[in-house]
């Protein structure tokens, strides 16, 4: 392709265009290692099973090695002078490499921040109710951010609102701070509490306290399944009175 004329932008254009339509060809690189036969070099710096160093071989006696231990022969590091390969089990690596992401997925805490709108002159069963959300989310290690609604005349009184964050954060200090302190943003006031703990370890927690009621029911359960399933003892069979015993007079 002739380039005269062409100016830098639309140079850079056609140059993605071409690039974009050989990867959409099936001509991109693949994430996954090479193995096996899909090898195309000449030598390897070939690792044992173990990890121990076997030197520098070529392909084919790699191959061969590979066959003899019944593993795959894995291309660990392609930009090394030869590429480094390893013997291993490549299914198996693949799995273990999987379920290690699988957990680390799931350890991995997520900041999550929960929201409670109250109004100033809130009823005292809706705020002892509105307060246990607060108190169950600050205990999951999230934040929660409280919101007072004001409405009509009330805007004239942003005094209430304070009141009620002030009494809020006062009742569930335990287990959060404030972390952003109250401030009027239009009809609204906003405070931010924060957590004590950290996400992880309510995590923990939380997963601690569910083992141990799973283990108290299967410790529990055989016993009451026994008790129930046992049959009740027999009476004691009470001698029947003989026609030939006298009977007392």
């Amino acid at each position: 392709m002739c380039w005269c004329g062409w100016s830098q932008e639309n140079r850079r254009y056609v140059a993605v265009r071409q690039a974009a339509a050989w990867c959409y060809r099936g001509g991109s690189i693949s994430a996954e290692p090479r193995i096996n036969d899909r090898i195309r070099v000449p030598e390897v710096r070939l690792v044992g099973p173990s990890g121990e160093q076997v030197g520098i071989v070529p392909l084919a006696k790699a191959l061969e090695l590979a066959q003899e231990y019944d593993l795959d022969l894995v291309e660990v590091a392609a930009t090394a002078r030869p590429p480094v390969c390893k013997l291993m089990d490549y299914g198996k690596f693949k799995y273990e490499s999987a379920m290690k992401a699988r957990e680390a997925r799931k350890n991995q805490a997520h900041t999550v921040i929960k929201e409670m709108k109250l109004r100033p002159k809130i009823d005292p069963h809706d705020y002892d109710t509105k307060k246990g959300h607060v108190v169950r989310f600050l205990k999951q290690g999230d934040k929660v951010k409280i919101t007072i609604m004001f409405r009509g005349r009330e805007q004239s009184r942003p005094e209430l609102g304070f009141r009620l964050l002030q009494r809020l954060a006062s009742d569930v200090e335990e287990l959060g701070f404030i972390e952003s302190n109250p401030k009027q943003d239009g009809r609204n006031m906003i405070m931010v509490l924060g957590p004590h703990k950290k996400k992880t370890e309510a995590m923990a927690e939380a997963r601690e306290a569910q083992a141990a009621r799973k283990a108290e029911r299967q410790g529990y359960a055989p016993d009451a399944e026994a008790a129930e399933e046992a049959p009740e003892a027999p009476a004691e069979a009470q001698p029947e009175a003989s026609a030939d015993t006298p009977s007392e007079a």
